[in-house]
């Protein structure tokens, strides 16, 4: 096999790599029933560190999987109820008006127990270098 012929398979297979890496992450970080609205992103005076906005939707009966933020997150329920599950506590529900610190770094799950479709005001303090969500198996 020649060397160019090799050299466009190798660029070829990497192309694909990319493709599936962007079509599937985004997936598997929203779950169907959930939608992230991003707010507003900005850089605070700590060296290094965001602060980010986010509104997140869940459908009624639809849960947001184990996961991690690289800073603090701290939530302000705007409707509907969401039990929050942050590993070493025991779960609470929250509603409208609620709210709610994670420490950073700490393993915690949601899901929307009402009838209606629960929105949460997110605002997370984190280091600018890292992902933002870190799913956890």
């Amino acid at each position: 096999m020649s060397h160019q012929f090799l050299r466009t398979v190798r660029v070829l297979a990497s192309a694909a790599i990319l493709a599936t890496n962007l079509v599937t992450l985004p997936a598997a970080a929203q779950p169907a029933g959930v939608t992230r609205t991003d707010l507003q992103r900005h850089d605070l005076s700590a060296p290094g560190r965001e602060a980010v906005q986010v509104r997140v939707d869940l459908a009624p009966g639809v849960a947001f999987g184990r996961h991690t933020h690289p800073g603090e997150e701290i939530i302000y329920v705007l409707t509907g109820a969401i039990e929050y599950d942050v590993e070493g506590k025991p779960p609470v529900t929250l509603r409208a008006g609620d709210v709610l610190f994670i420490p950073a770094g700490a393993v915690h799950a949601a899901k929307n127990v009402g009838t209606e479709t629960a929105s949460e005001l997110a605002t997370y303090i984190v280091e600018k270098s890292k992902p933002l969500l870190t799913l956890v198996r």
